[in-house]
């Protein structure tokens, strides 16, 4: 028995089954990834847009290393030396104001959600608009929110306060509008529902409904953000400005935490006592975090996700040339979908099995998502292993 079937034994033994995995990746460097037994992977799941300044940069590796040595966590009833700057530094990427820490997408939308009904609490006003086939999470609260009720099936009644409406149909958006509602969340690329970016009319007419109607726009930027799309935020590719959004996944550089960032009119709405967070923004997170944040910057990997995901896209649509079974390739940066006229499932299998890891999203689409230090060269290796599964 080999170390992947040792350790896939003690997973069916002891972990509960809400996943279904059989390989075990033991280490990391750079776009590549190695299984238990030392078989080599290039990775283009990036630990599902987590990783995105590679697995293990020394910078976000020494970070932890030090931070580890000092201080891990002291509770949120004191300040620590890390989570101030990484808040000054969120401030001034994007809308100026200030950020409540947590550790996940999920509660960094709870936030969200939190921050609108407190906002609108006053008029009565507390019902939030989402679009069909989103993500936001999988607490009750944020999986209700999910647009999608494969998600939700067996875990009725659903939390109370969620309308949904059609991504990129801002008609749809309008008839969902209520007395009752206070905000109008979005992604501005969905990723779980296929690797479908935001048309410009519809951010538009988001941000003009919601000033129109006196709603907050808040945007998921959980997947999306943190240079993913080749700007920090997937909003910024847009002449809009959301009220508050949140981020997670790509903000640790592989460290968990999770953030939710508002404008300095809505900074002050939760006030001590309306939320907390245990592990929230602890000096550990908060050191890898800024790590990761400095790499970007001073890398310049956005620049390098623009050119390295034009470079993919572009190679994408060569193989659609040659493969009938591409009805489409789509995304922003280095994030990217392939829609195939199949299901994706198994043709992500064969790429595992050549050495390439993506993600199957929606039914037919592969998600590409590689670190955003991908190289060149590596691009061209994930397109030709493509190449030869399709």
């Amino acid at each position: 028995m080999n170390e992947n079937e040792k350790l896939k034994e003690l997973d069916a033994a002891y972990v509960m089954p809400t996943y279904r995995r059989d390989l075990a990746l033991v280490h990391g460097e750079g776009c590549r990834v190695w299984d238990a037994d030392g078989r080599e992977y290039l990775d283009f799941m990036s630990g599902i847009a987590v990783c995105n300044t590679g697995h293990c940069h020394p910078a976000v590796v020494k970070a932890v290393r030090e931070q580890a040595g000092r201080l891990m966590h002291a509770s949120n009833l004191f300040l620590n030396e890390w989570q101030p700057r990484l808040a000054e530094k969120i401030s001034g990427i994007a809308l100026g104001g200030k950020t409540f820490f947590c550790n996940s997408g999920a509660e960094a939308n709870e936030c969200l959600f939190k921050l609108a009904r407190k906002w609108g609490s006053a008029e009565g006003r507390y019902e939030i608009v989402t679009m069909r086939n989103s993500f936001h999470g999988r607490t009750l609260a944020t999986m209700t929110a999910t647009g999608q009720t494969k998600y939700q099936k067996g875990f009725e009644p659903l939390v109370p306060g969620f309308a949904y409406a059609d991504f990129n149909d801002l008609d749809s958006v309008r008839s969902a509008v209520t007395d009752r509602t206070v905000a109008v969340l979005v992604e501005a690329v969905q990723g779980e529902g296929g690797i479908l970016p935001a048309t410009e009319a519809f951010m538009t007419g988001l941000r003009a409904l919601c000033d129109e109607r006196r709603l907050l726009l808040l945007c998921d930027e959980v997947q999306c953000g943190i240079g993913r799309t080749g700007k920090w935020f997937g909003w910024q590719h847009y002449p809009v400005k959301p009220d508050a959004f949140s981020m997670a996944k790509g903000l640790g550089g592989g460290f968990p935490i999770g953030a939710a960032t508002a404008t300095p009119a809505l900074s002050d709405v939760l006030q001590p006592g309306n939320h907390a967070s245990t592990f929230g923004g602890t000096p550990l997170a908060c050191a890898a975090s800024y790590a990761a944040l400095s790499v970007i910057e001073d890398e310049g990997l956005l620049d390098n996700a623009t050119v390295r995901g034009g470079q993919l896209r572009a190679g994408l649509r060569d193989l659609a040339a040659r493969h009938g079974c591409i009805r489409d390739v789509r995304g922003l940066g280095l994030m990217v979908g392939l829609e195939l006229d199949g299901p994706a499932a198994p043709v992500a299998a064969k790429l595992r099995e050549a050495g390439l890891l993506c993600i199957p999203t929606g039914q037919s689409v592969l998600r590409f998502v590689p670190p955003l230090v991908v190289t060149d060269a590596e691009i061209v290796r994930a397109l030709s292993i493509l190449d030869a599964a399709l």
